[in-house]
């Protein structure tokens, strides 16, 4: 075999032997370490075992549950998830399907404040009750007066369903029942779970 000839294969060979080192170091350093310490990154949803003795089998994935429903403003509002979050805070997440037959902006879900109006269609309006311990906790706002929230830009056509999100200050410890409300909807009562 001449040097030409060879030339090329080694080339290739190179190539597919840099390739395969860099493959392996990028699955090396995107793992979870060793396994001493759990990722600090991801969130579940699920709240944990508290070894009630109630044995439930395998649990659903967190997006098939179902914390609370509401029907009103021509929207069904799904709530999945109301997790306590490590900075002192609530993350309440879940759909919004439009079900009546034109578009759906979600204007009337900003709330009437003036500084939320520049969020426009979005959840800025809503709120966490705490009846017990008579407060009623705002969406968080940045200080600009964006809500931590979802927006809906430029609305739902009719039929879609789409993912949504709000962060509130979190109550009191002992606080795990709260009421969820936002726009003309109903109250929507949800139970707090911490966040992992």
């Amino acid at each position: 075999m001449s040097i030409r000839r060879s030339m090329p294969a080694r080339r290739s060979m190179a190539a597919v032997v840099i390739t395969a080192g860099l493959v392996l170091t990028a699955v090396g350093c995107g793992g979870g370490g060793d396994g001493d310490e759990p990722d600090k990154t991801s969130k579940s949803t699920v709240p944990p075992n508290r070894g009630d003795g109630k044995d439930k089998g395998s649990q659903e994935p967190a997006e098939d549950q179902t914390l609370a429903e509401a029907k009103g403003d021509g929207v069904t509002l799904v709530i999945t998830s109301a997790n306590r979050d490590e900075g002192g805070f609530v993350t309440v997440s879940g759909k919004v399907t439009n079900t009546s037959g034109g578009l759906w902006t979600g204007g009337q879900w900003r709330g009437d404040e003036k500084e939320l109006q520049k969020n426009g269609g979005s959840v800025a309006g809503a709120s966490l009750v705490d009846g017990e311990g008579k407060k009623r906790y705002l969406v968080l706002r940045d200080t600009s007066g964006r809500c931590l929230c979802t927006k809906f830009e430029g609305g739902l056509d009719s039929g879609q369903t789409v993912d949504w999100f709000a962060q509130f200050p979190a109550p009191p410890d002992g606080t795990n029942k709260v009421t969820f409300q936002v726009g003309s909807m109903p109250p929507a009562p949800i139970e707090l779970s911490e966040g992992e």
